[in-house]
């Protein structure tokens, strides 16, 4: 489907459910459909119209989302980022890390410096599952 092609209400849930399986690796839920107007309108519309689009690579939208995470301080948001990076294979160990290193430079060491323990146990996670 390109975009702007029109979608029906469950094929977007549908379409919404796919890419966030595949954004997040398994490690967030879809969640179920009508508990949440929220959850609802996230699956919909982000991860069905925006995550799907061309112009950008899942990788590429990861690197962007985690940029806008380092500058709130989001350390849960955060961990999951990198731990469905790792998990995806969009982000080695080191390039975690490295991102982590130049965001510090634009979002600011005391933000970062609470995403760097957050880091550290993603990529420790994701060496266990790999073992």
């Amino acid at each position: 489907m390109t975009e702007g092609e029109a979608m029906s209400d469950s094929n977007r849930r549908a379409r919404g459910a796919a890419m966030l399986q595949k954004v997040y690796a398994g490690i967030v839920p879809v969640p179920p459909e009508g508990k949440s107007a929220f959850a609802d309108l996230m699956l919909e519309q982000l991860f069905a119209e925006v995550w799907t689009r061309e112009a950008l690579s899942v990788r590429d939208r990861r690197l962007l989302t985690m940029g806008v995470i380092a500058a709130l301080g989001e350390t849960n948001t955060w961990g999951i980022q990198v731990r469905a990076a790792l998990a995806n294979g969009e982000l080695t160990a080191e390039q975690a890390r490295e991102a982590l290193i130049h965001l510090a430079q634009y979002a600011g060491y005391p933000r970062a410096s609470g995403l760097l323990p957050v880091t550290e146990e993603a990529i420790a996670a994701a060496n266990d599952a790999k073992s």
